[in-house]
C-alpha cells in the first residue's frame, strides 16, 4: 500500500509523534493506521512524544578534555531523580566523550538510546546545548564542571592563548562562578546595549538626578551592566582588584563556553 505524505501527517495529528516515527509505523505495518497507532504504542512511541510536551527543566551536563579538545553535553530531564540515576549520568558522559573525539554531529548516534530512556524512565529526556572547543597554535584549553547529587550541573570551557594551563584553569573556575554571557564588549548585541542605555536614563531621570550630570552617570551605570555580563570586564573572582583582562596579562581568551542546568 502506498503511504502519502496525508496519511503520515494523520496519524501524526492523532498520536503526537514525529513525522520520521509516523512515517516508519505506517511502513512497518503496510499503512494500516490502527496497527500503525497500536505500534507506535507498543514501542513506547506515541506516549513519549506526550510527555516531550512536559517541561524538562532539570539534567546533567559533562566536560571532557582530550588533548586540545574539550566538549561539553547537556542532556535534559524533568526530575532530579532521573538527573542523578546512573544510567542518565553514564549517558551524558559518554555523549561528552564521543563529541569531544568526532565533533558535535556525534549526539546523531545516541538518538535511540535517549529514546530509549525516554520510554524505560518515563520523563521528558532530550538533548540539550552542545559545544566543543579546539585549541590552536600556542593555545591551551581547560574545562572545570561543578557536580551535585552525583550529576554534573555547572561545566566549563575555555582556550586561552599564549597563557599557562593554571591561567586557563583559574579562568575557568571565575567562568563558573561569574556567569558571563559575552567575551568582550564588542559581542554584545547594540540592540541590548540601547535598551539599557535607554532604562537607566529613566532610572537616573526618575531620581532626579542633575541634566548636567546625566552622561557620566549613564556610562557609569553602563559600564556596571557590561561586567555583569562580559568576561574581560569582571572583576576576578579571587581577587576584585583587578579585572579578568588584568589577570591574563599577556594572554588571550579566544573562546569559552559554559552549560549550566537551569539557565
Amino acid at each position: 500500500m502506498a503511504i502519502t505524505a496525508k496519511d503520515v501527517q494523520a496519524l501524526r495529528q492523532s498520536t503526537g509523534v514525529g513525522m520520521m516515527d509516523a512515517k516508519r509505523a505506517l511502513e512497518e505495518n503496510n499503512g494500516d493506521v490502527q496497527a500503525a497507532t497500536q505500534w507506535l504504542r507498543v514501542h513506547g512511541i506515541a506516549s513519549a512524544a506526550k510527555r516531550a510536551d512536559r517541561e524538562a527543566g532539570e539534567g546533567a551536563v559533562a566536560v571532557v578534555r582530550d588533548g586540545n579538545v574539550a566538549a561539553i553535553v547537556e542532556l535534559r530531564c524533568e526530575t532530579d531523580f532521573v538527573a542523578k540515576s546512573e544510567e542518565f549520568v553514564s549517558l551524558v558522559d559518554e555523549m561528552a566523550a564521543r563529541v569531544a573525539a568526532e565533533g558535535e554531529s556525534a549526539t546523531e548516534q545516541f538518538k535511540d538510546r535517549i529514546e530509549t530512556l525516554l520510554t524505560t524512565l518515563k520523563e521528558n529526556i532530550s538533548l540539550g546545548r552542545v559545544c566543543r572547543l579546539e585549541a590552536g597554535d600556542d593555545e591551551v584549553v581547560e574545562t572545570y564542571i561543578h557536580h551535585q547529587s552525583g550529576r554534573g550541573v555547572n561545566a566549563v570551557a575555555v582556550v586561552v592563548k599564549g597563557g599557562s594551563q593554571e591561567v586557563a584553569h583559574e579562568i575557568a573556575v571565575h567562568i563558573a562562578f561569574a556567569r558571563p554571557v559575552y567575551l568582550k564588549r564588542g559581542e554584545v548585541p547594540s540592540d541590548e546595549v540601547d535598551a539599557e542605555r535607554k532604562t537607566v536614563e529613566e532610572i537616573s531621570r526618575n531620581e532626579g538626578k542633575p541634566e548636567a550630570a546625566l552622561p557620566k552617570i549613564i556610562e557609569g551605570r553602563l559600564n556596571g551592566w557590561f561586567k555583569e555580563r562580559v568576561l574581560l570586564e569582571q572583576p576576578y573572582v579571587k581577587d576584585e582588584k583587578q579585572s579578568i583582562e588584568q589577570f591574563l596579562g599577556g594572554a588571550v581568551i579566544t573562546a569559552f563556553a559554559q552549560v549550566a542546568i537551569g539557565s
